[in-house]
């Protein structure tokens, strides 16, 4: 297994697939790099793909005696780059892992080539709130209930049935204590204000039909992010990178050609 350092001496599982401009993923509240399962394999096939978990989930440490922050995942995010030499890296966040990777942009622009976020948002009070229902069910989510609840948040229910596997890759399998923390961080994270003074090249994608984290965050950092493009998916919701590849994962790869560290 391979295991970066944080600077609080908590260990980072990452793993690392095929060649080209390094691109960072950042998996998303609670969950872990199998998320990016059946997406990671078509963006290895153009760049060196690094997953991470962060501490918390998966192959990480999961310490909880302190708060988590994003600026906290952000620096396990850079420990990784660091750990592999990597001076720069494009970074693909997905749902919380979006609020990470705007945090790394901003504390460390110099560290970040192309953005690509998807089904995130600003925080704050900026953004916009998810239904009750989505809320509990996200609260839910790693009870007997939690598969029921979450599977139609990610997914329609059709697609969500003929690929069962995927959906037990979006279920909470941390620890309980962490996930609070995860929890805790995407509550407290405001990125209004920072979000004008990004710099990278960004990339907003999300599924219409959104209900964990509303289509109007797309939207809205959209417009905060200069130069950001935006693409929205129809008759997706918060999964789907899964649900609408390949045309997500090509549209991303297209962008990041557009965009390659030797010309940012």
């Amino acid at each position: 297994m391979n295991h970066a350092t944080a600077a609080d001496g908590t260990r980072l599982w990452y793993d690392v697939h095929g060649a080209g401009d390094p691109l960072l993923l950042i998996h998303g509240q609670s969950l872990d790099h199998e998320m990016w399962e059946g997406v990671y394999e078509d963006l290895a096939e153009h760049h060196r793909v690094v997953r991470v978990d962060l501490r918390g989930s998966g192959g990480s440490d999961a310490p909880v005696e302190r708060a988590y922050s994003m600026e906290l995942l952000a620096g396990d995010a850079l420990a990784v780059l660091d750990h592999l030499g990597l001076g720069r890296a494009h970074v693909y966040g997905f749902s919380m892992g979006g609020k990470v990777a705007q945090t790394l942009a901003s504390v460390a622009p110099e560290r970040v080539g192309a953005l690509v976020l998807g089904s995130t948002a600003p925080g704050g009070d900026n953004e916009v709130e998810r239904p009750r229902h989505a809320s509990l069910a996200l609260r839910q989510a790693s009870t007997a209930q939690g598969r029921e609840l979450i599977a139609p948040l990610f997914y329609t229910p059709g697609w969500a049935a003929a690929h069962p596997e995927t959906v037990t890759r979006i279920l909470p399998r941390n620890p309980l204590r962490a996930q609070r923390r995860h929890y805790e961080a995407g509550l407290g994270y405001d990125g209004w204000d920072l979000l004008p003074r990004l710099r990278a090249p960004t990339l907003v994608v999300h599924g219409e039909d959104d209900e964990l984290t509303p289509v109007g965050n797309a939207e809205l950092l959209a417009e905060r992010i200069p130069g950001a493009e935006l693409l929205v998916l129809s008759g997706v919701r918060h999964g789907y990178l899964h649900e609408a590849a390949p045309k997500a994962t090509e549209a991303a790869l297209a962008f990041l050609a557009r965009n390659p560290l030797s010309a940012l």
